[in-house]
């Protein structure tokens, strides 16, 4: 199922893009008010989601780029070997997979993820993410909702 990658390049494109266009526009810890309980937020991020281990001292930045790495190969030989009706599946695969290799880049180009977008109530700030983060978190979504049947209606119908 090789032909969703196109939908990890576009979520790769869509992640480098829009980190590129922020770094380019707002300063570090700049804040922009978009809608209510939503801003723009420029950040780096050098640990993992929510910012485990940000302040380890820098070997975090190579271990996560190691383990981004490791999964996306992991993911990209899962992927291959789907079979043909195995769509929800494989999306959300591409999904994960074009996640983690746009955070694999910034690790790699600059040491830190650079993340963004920002959700609030009152003065209660979700930690900020990306469009990478976004990917990621919506393949696992699929990847559970797979887990659990959907998409698989057709899969009952098919020879063994």
């Amino acid at each position: 199922m090789l032909k969703w990658l196109w939908l990890s390049l576009l979520a790769i494109v869509l992640d480098q893009a829009s980190k590129l266009t922020v770094d380019s526009t707002l300063q570090l810890y700049e804040s922009i008010p978009l809608m209510p309980y939503f801003n723009l937020t420029y950040v780096h991020n050098t640990g993992a989601a929510f910012s485990f281990l940000s302040e380890a001292g820098g070997w975090q930045r190579w271990f996560f780029a190691a383990l981004a790495f490791i999964i996306s190969a992991v993911l990209s030989v899962w992927l291959a070997r789907l079979q043909q009706h195995e769509t929800l599946l494989a999306v959300a695969l591409a999904l994960v997979l074009g996640g983690a290799i746009g955070n694999l880049i910034d690790r790699l180009a600059y040491g830190y993820v650079i993340d963004f977008l920002d959700v609030y109530y009152n003065t209660w700030h979700w930690p900020a993410f990306n469009i990478a983060d976004s990917a990621i978190t919506l393949g696992v979504a699929l990847m559970l909702a797979e887990s659990f049947g959907l998409g698989k209606a057709k899969e009952a119908n098919l020879p063994e």
